[in-house]
């Protein structure tokens, strides 16, 4: 049986996380989503996404395919209820908004088109028998619910990571309240430090470094290769995926990996993809003057909507950049490839490939901007590929 993680109708509102990545592959807690489905099947999973990713994520179709909806969070009810699942069958919410799972041979994938699709709904699956799941689920299918949901899934990835396992040791340099639940992988490294896990699990990954004199407040995760630079202050539920380097204040964000936030400044209620910097004392608003609600570009909208939260900051995609003293408002969305800088607030909505500040944006010259990710990839032994140059080029001519 071949296993698929596919992504739905509300891909496009996550953008701009997924403009380089399956839905699937968002981090949320200490593993990614993939990495979760993957570790409960105990088998690697290809994806179903939008066509112009997909040469560097796989469709792979085989006689019997099983397809999982990529933005759940896996839980035993679904498990349970994916593995009756049998062929032509699938599995969709209550409310018929969601499709969970199917089974699909390789006829009926020719068949109905999905080839050709860039994300699947229940209403494509016409002849299957349809089996409603009357459950609650988890699901993320807006950008604030990485952070919102962050807590939880750093609890139950604490508790899957480090089942039957001892941790590492931690020197005594440090200064500890509620050593239970805290887990430190072999060749991690933490000292002169203040860790407070009776507020949630602390789990440092492999090869991590916590420098001296942080203070980190649980539930916190810090992946694999990652850097916590001295006297930052880390507010649960915080994420630092692996090979990033953060320092300054830090509250219930989730930074998927490969990015900096290297200097002082705060940041909360946020979302950095990877191959992001953000200068020496950039700071974002996460609360309103006002305290109203706050609202988020949408890209399928094409307008601001409700995000139906009061603590609500930045949502950055990858390879986006910020200067020194950048300031950002309550609820601002920045695409990928943009370069902030200067003096003053920019706008809430920085497009894709935006240079520029507050006094105005301009177009990243696409080489320009090619050759900027290139050089940051290649400080962490990254190569970028053609095939990596060729999204950016689809995306570069949707910028337009």
């Amino acid at each position: 049986m071949n296993y698929i993680l596919f992504d739905d109708q509300d891909r496009n509102h996550l953008l701009p996380l997924t403009f380089l990545r399956p839905v699937s592959a968002i981090r949320c807690g200490i593993m990614t989503l993939q990495e979760k489905w993957e570790r409960r099947f105990k088998i690697d999973f290809s994806y179903f996404t939008a066509k112009y990713l997909r040469k560097k994520f796989p469709f792979v179709i085989l006689s019997q395919n099983i397809f999982i909806n990529g933005a759940l969070f896996p839980d035993e009810g679904l498990q349970k209820e994916i593995s009756k699942l049998s062929s032509g069958q699938a599995l969709v919410s209550a409310d018929n908004k969601d499709l969970l799972a199917f089974i699909a041979t390789e006829k009926d994938i020719e068949r109905l088109s999905l080839s050709g699709l860039d994300f699947l709904t229940p209403e494509l699956l016409r002849g299957f028998e349809i089996k409603m799941y009357h459950e609650t689920y988890i699901k993320i299918s807006r950008p604030w619910h990485i952070f919102s949901y962050n807590e939880m899934a750093i609890s139950k990835d604490f508790d899957e990571l480090t089942k039957g396992r001892k941790s590492a040791l931690l020197s005594q340099t440090n200064r500890i309240v509620g050593e239970e639940n805290i887990f430190i992988e072999p060749g991690a490294v933490v000292e002169f430090s203040v860790i407070n896990a009776t507020t949630g699990p602390v789990y440092i990954g492999s090869s991590a470094e916590v420098m001296e004199n942080c203070a980190i407040r649980g539930p916190f995760a810090m992946c694999d290769s990652s850097v916590l630079k001295m006297g930052a202050k880390i507010y649960g539920a915080t994420t630092i995926g692996p090979h990033c380097k953060i320092g300054g204040e830090v509250n219930n964000s989730v930074f998927f990996g490969y990015s900096n936030k290297a200097h002082d400044g705060f940041l909360g209620n946020s979302v950095i993809a990877e191959w992001c910097n953000l200068g020496a004392d950039t700071n974002n608003s996460n609360l309103k003057n006002t305290y109203d609600i706050v609202k988020l570009w949408s890209y399928p909208e094409g307008h601001f909507v409700s995000t139906g939260l009061q603590f609500c900051g930045l949502i950055m995609g990858d390879h986006s950049k910020t200067s020194i003293n950048t300031m950002f408002n309550t609820g601002t969305v920045i695409g990928i490839s943009a370069n902030i800088f200067g003096d003053g607030f920019p706008r809430n909505y920085i497009p894709s490939f935006s240079w520029g500040g507050a006094a105005g944006f301009k177009k990243f010259i696409f080489q320009r901007a090619i050759d900027v990710a290139t050089t940051v990839c290649s400080r962490r032994g990254v190569n970028l590929s053609e095939t990596d140059v060729e999204i950016f080029q689809t995306l570069y001519a949707l910028s337009e």
